[in-house]
């Protein structure tokens, strides 16, 4: 873990973000404003707003009520699954 203040990371940006994003932890400590973690953002994270997320999860419920589910057989892996629903057409 490296703890940086804003000062240096503003002068070497370049620098500590190729750090970030080869895994190193980078801790930017400001005075006034208190301490980040820099991290990479990855396929994994969700960048949505809140109005957007809980308008899927409120389409998910409806369509959850309305008997639009599929189940995965005994035995299933995911991959299968996932390579069953694409044959399907229902990915």
């Amino acid at each position: 873990m490296i703890i940086i203040s804003t000062r240096d990371f503003r002068a070497n940006q370049s620098k500590f973000l190729e750090m970030a994003k080869n895994g190193i932890d980078i801790i930017l400590k400001s005075r006034g404003k208190g301490s980040f973690k820099l991290v990479p953002v990855t396929d994994d994270d969700t960048l949505m707003s809140k109005d957007e997320f809980s308008a899927s999860i409120e389409h998910s419920l409806s369509q959850v009520k309305d008997g639009k589910t599929f189940a995965m057989k005994e035995g299933e892996s995911l991959d299968e699954f996932i390579n069953r629903m694409k044959l399907e057409g229902h990915v």
